[in-house]
């Protein structure tokens, strides 16, 4: 691992950015345990692509409850808190779908999916106020190398699920042991996190923005506009791109984990290098890039004939999903004066399409396989290209 926050940072301030590195990649590496197997769980509850679009459903109602509150929950407690009872309540969720599926219950892994959903949404969003706190203090660009480490534990866990399905081992075992080390780091790597400061008054008798009011701003929501899009196509990627492969091309599972490694992978190898390149072509000219290489990637893998040529275009994809989300958090962050309340409406909007995008694709998948399913998200990636403008940086005074 490495982040650069130069030499002028204090040693709390270097392990604070060093435990957010951490923590962004655990949740990254759980996220990627349960989505890379999901060919195994349709198999195991002989399940539709609808019908596994309805579990994934309760993921999403799960993080959507979770979201709106969760600034609330990390203003009481602080950020490092709300990482623990997050990790917490996603292991213990993990261990509840690990026993569901034992036994074969849809219903217990939906409740159990519910629950891990609540989980990882506050995790999230905790994840990403540290790390902005973080960067802020920093004052050079590392949100990205966030992400990337978010996307390097999505990678190796890929990479684990792929191997532990092609040795034919259960995923009910393999979750069992990720909820296990997940406790251990939800605990361990917040203790490093920055302190945590209550809210205050505003100074000099200067009123406070009315509540709500970010909602209500043109430009947070033309931002939350463009990463809604973005995000649903590294959602639909990080959910179906396996299954996709497997129903698709006719591989097997392990071929299609291994597809989605691909994915993740190059989403991380972009992801770490994507500060310097934001800071050389500026911020719009990377975010309509992004998108033009994760419509020319998404069409390519769904119309290839083959694996390979499959296989180039989930790299392309995954390149041109990776920076539109960290780009709109720092696009959002602008102005320090309403960056709170600017991050927290581009973040949710993000995670309403990142978490329920892909269920609905299940859906349509139902009717056209979920391989072609896939081109429906060429509309919100256009969309997120032509208002891509909307994230040029505010003019500093």
């Amino acid at each position: 691992m490495s982040i650069n926050t130069s030499t002028t940072a204090g040693p709390s301030l270097r392990a604070a950015a060093a435990a957010t590195f951490v923590v962004f990649g655990v949740n990254g590496f759980v996220f990627a345990s349960w989505a890379a197997r999901i060919p195994a769980v349709t198999e195991t509850l002989d399940l539709t692509s609808g019908q596994m679009g309805t579990l994934l459903l309760c993921t999403a109602i799960g993080s959507l409850l979770a979201l709106p509150t969760a600034g609330l929950v990390v203003g009481r407690i602080g950020t490092a808190n709300a990482v623990r009872a997050a990790g917490v309540l996603a292991a213990l969720a993990g261990v509840g779908i690990a026993l569901s599926l034992s036994a074969e219950s849809v219903v217990g892994t939906a409740i159990a999916l519910f629950f891990f959903g609540i989980g990882i949404g506050l995790w999230d969003v905790s994840q990403n106020i540290e790390g902005a706190d973080v960067e802020h203090k920093l004052r050079r660009t590392i949100m990205p190398q966030f992400h990337a480490a978010f996307s390097g534990g999505a990678f190796v866990g890929a990479l684990i699920g792929a191997g532990l399905s092609s040795i034919g081992v259960g995923l009910p075992l393999h979750l069992l042991v990720i909820a296990g080390a997940v406790v251990i780091v939800a605990l361990i790597a917040p203790r490093y996190f920055l302190p945590h400061l209550p809210a205050v008054a505003p100074a000099n008798g200067e009123p406070r923005a009315p509540k709500g009011s970010a909602w209500r701003d043109s430009r947070t929501l033309l931002i939350g506009v463009v990463v809604l899009g973005a995000t649903l196509t590294e959602g639909a990627g990080n959910d179906w791109i396996a299954k996709a492969t497997v129903d698709g091309l006719g591989t097997s599972e392990s071929t299609g984990a291994l597809m989605f490694a691909l994915f993740v992978l190059a989403m991380t190898a972009m992801r770490f290098v994507g500060g310097r390149v934001i800071d050389k072509y500026g911020r719009v000219a990377v975010l309509r890039a992004s998108m033009a290489a994760a419509a020319a990637g998404l069409g390519l893998f769904v119309l290839a004939g083959n694996v390979w040529l499959a296989a180039v275009g989930a790299a392309l994809w995954g390149i041109g999903a990776a920076l539109a989300f960290p780009m709109g958090m720092s696009a959002a962050a602008d102005d320090p004066k309403h960056a709170a309340a600017r991050v927290s409406v581009v973040s949710t909007l993000g995670y309403v399409s990142f978490l329920a995008g892909p269920p609905l694709l299940g859906y349509l998948g139902d009717l056209t396989g979920i391989h072609l399913a896939l081109l429906a998200i060429m509309a919100p990636i256009l969309l997120a290209l032509l208002l891509a403008g909307a994230a040029k940086p505010l003019a500093t005074k």
